[in-house]
C-alpha cells in the first residue's frame, strides 16, 4: 500500500509539471524585440531624412522667397502619404493580390484589417513593419518636390502625390518587394534603388518637362539663397540613410551592420569624387557640390547595400560621384530640362546605376555576399536591366497621364506674377524670412 501511494504521488508530481511547467512555444514566439527595437528606431530614421532632412535640403537649393513653399510640400506629402498608406497603400504593396496576380496586391490588408498588435512579419510586429514601410512611401513622392518648386501650384502638388502613390509606387513595391513578377525573376534592390530612386527620378524629369522651365532657365536662374542649410538637411540626409538601408535588412543582425558600413562609405566616396571633379572642370570645389555629391553616394548604394561589401561600396562611391555631376550637367545645359534640384540626375540615375553595379560588385571578388544559386553575372544583369526599363517606363507613362488630369482640373503652373514674387506669398500667406 505505501508503495502504491507512493507512485501514486509521483505520478501526480509528474503530472503537475507535465501541465503546469511553461514550455517555449517553437513555432509561434518568433517576436525578436532587439529586432523589433532596431527596426522602431530606423522608422524614425527615414522619416527623419524626409521631415526635416529633404525638406531642409531642398529648401535651401530654392530662392528665398519659395523657401517656406517647398517646406510645406515635404510635410503635407508626408501627411497625404501616410493615411492613403493606412487605407490602401499598404496593402495594394503587401498583401495576396490572389491567384497568379503578380501586379498589385489586393485589398484585404486596407486600413489594417486583421493586424493587430500580436500580428507578426517575421521577427518583429506587423505594425512595425508597416510603419517603416510607410516612411518609404512618405519619402519617394517627396522627392520629386526637388523637380517643380518655385512654379508649381499646390493643387496639383498634393493631387499628383496622391495618385502617384497608388498608381507608381504601390504597384512597384509589389512587383520588388510584396512577391511579384520582379522578385520571382531575381531582382536585386535591398532598400530601394528601383522601388524608390527609379520611379522618382523618372517621374521627376517627367513632370519637370510637361511643367517648363524656372523664369529665366537656363541661363539666369537665380543661385541657392542658403547652403549653410542645404548642408544641414544633408547631413541629417546621411544620418536617418541608415535607417534605411540598414534598416531594411528588417534584422538587427550582422547584415545590418554591413549595410551601415557600406552606406557611409560610398556617401563619403561620392563626396570627394563629385568635389574632386567640380575642383578640375570649375577651379573651385563647392559646399552645394560635395553634399549633393553625398546624396549620390546613398541614392547609388541602397540598391546594393544588402549585397556588397566595403570595396563594392568604394567603387559605387566613385562612380557615382564622377556620373551623377556629369548627367546634372546634361539635363540643364543639353537637353534643356529644368529639373530643379537635380531629382533625375542623382535619384534617378543614381539608382539605376547601384542597381547594375550591383550585380558584379556582389560577387566574393569584390567582398560582396555572392549572387543567388545558379545566377551568373550576366544574367542577374539581363534582371536588373529589365527591373529599370519596366518601372522607368510605368513610371513616365503614368506619370504623364496623371499630370494631364491634374492640368485639366487645377492647371500645373501658377501664374507669371506669383512666381516673380514667390510662392511663399502667394500660395501660402507667409515669408520665410522678414527682410
Amino acid at each position: 500500500m505505501a508503495i502504491a501511494r507512493l507512485t501514486n504521488g509521483a505520478v501526480g508530481i509528474l503530472a503537475a509539471m507535465f501541465l503546469y511547467w511553461p514550455v517555449p512555444a517553437f513555432a509561434a514566439d518568433t517576436l525578436s524585440g532587439g529586432d523589433t527595437a532596431w527596426i522602431l528606431t530606423s522608422t524614425a530614421l527615414v522619416l527623419f531624412m524626409t521631415l526635416p532632412g529633404l525638406a531642409l535640403f531642398y529648401a535651401g537649393l530654392v530662392r528665398a522667397s519659395s523657401v517656406l513653399s517647398v517646406l510645406m510640400h515635404c510635410f503635407a506629402i508626408c501627411c497625404v502619404a501616410s493615411v492613403l498608406w493606412l487605407a490602401v497603400g499598404y496593402s495594394l504593396a503587401f498583401s495576396d493580390g490572389g491567384g497568379a496576380n503578380q501586379i498589385v496586391g489586393g485589398l484585404s490588408k486596407a486600413f489594417l484589417a486583421g493586424i493587430g498588435p500580436d500580428t507578426l512579419s517575421g521577427s518583429i510586429p506587423e505594425t512595425v513593419f508597416f510603419a517603416f514601410q510607410m516612411t518609404f512611401a512618405i519619402i519617394t513622392p517627396a522627392l520629386i518636390v526637388g523637380a517643380y518648386p518655385e512654379r508649381v501650384k499646390f493643387s496639383t502638388v498634393l493631387f499628383f502625390s496622391a495618385v502617384w502613390l497608388i498608381v507608381v509606387y504601390a504597384p512597384v513595391t509589389h512587383w520588388v518587394w510584396g512577391g511579384g513578377w520582379l522578385a520571382e525573376m531575381g531582382v536585386m534592390d535591398f532598400a530601394g534603388g528601383i522601388v524608390v530612386h527609379v520611379t522618382a527620378g523618372v517621374s521627376a524629369l517627367v513632370f519637370a518637362k510637361m511643367l517648363g522651365g524656372r523664369r529665366g532657365f537656363p541661363d539666369q536662374v537665380r543661385p541657392p539663397h542658403n547652403p549653410g542649410m542645404v548642408m544641414t538637411g544633408a547631413a541629417m540626409l546621411w544620418v536617418g540613410w541608415f535607417g534605411f538601408n540598414a534598416g531594411s535588412a528588417l534584422a538587427a543582425d550582422g547584415n545590418a551592420g554591413m549595410a551601415m558600413v557600406v552606406t557611409h562609405i560610398s556617401a563619403a566616396a561620392a563626396s570627394l569624387s563629385w568635389a574632386a571633379v567640380e575642383w578640375i572642370k570649375f577651379g573651385k570645389p563647392s559646399l552645394i557640390g560635395i553634399v549633393t555629391g553625398m546624396v549620390a553616394g546613398l541614392a547609388t548604394i541602397t540598391p546594393a547595400s544588402g549585397f556588397v561589401g566595403p570595396m563594392g561600396a568604394l567603387i559605387i562611391g566613385v562612380v557615382a560621384g564622377v556620373v551623377c555631376q556629369w548627367m546634372t550637367t546634361f539635363i540643364k545645359q543639353t537637353i534643356k530640362i529644368d529639373d530643379s534640384l537635380d531629382v533625375f540626375a542623382v535619384h534617378g540615375v543614381g539608382g539605376a546605376l547601384g542597381t547594375v553595379l550591383v550585380s558584379l560588385l556582389a560577387t566574393a571578388t569584390f567582398q560582396g555576399l555572392g549572387l543567388a544559386e545558379g545566377m551568373t553575372v550576366g544574367k542577374q544583369v539581363g534582371v536588373q536591366v529589365i527591373g529599370i526599363v519596366s518601372v522607368a517606363i510605368w513610371s513616365a507613362v503614368a506619370s504623364y497621364v496623371i499630370l494631364k488630369i491634374s492640368g485639366a482640373i487645377f492647371g500645373l503652373r501658377v501664374a507669371d506674377e506669383d512666381e516673380i514674387e514667390g510662392l511663399d506669398i502667394t500660395s501660402h500667406g507667409e515669408r520665410g524670412y522678414d527682410l
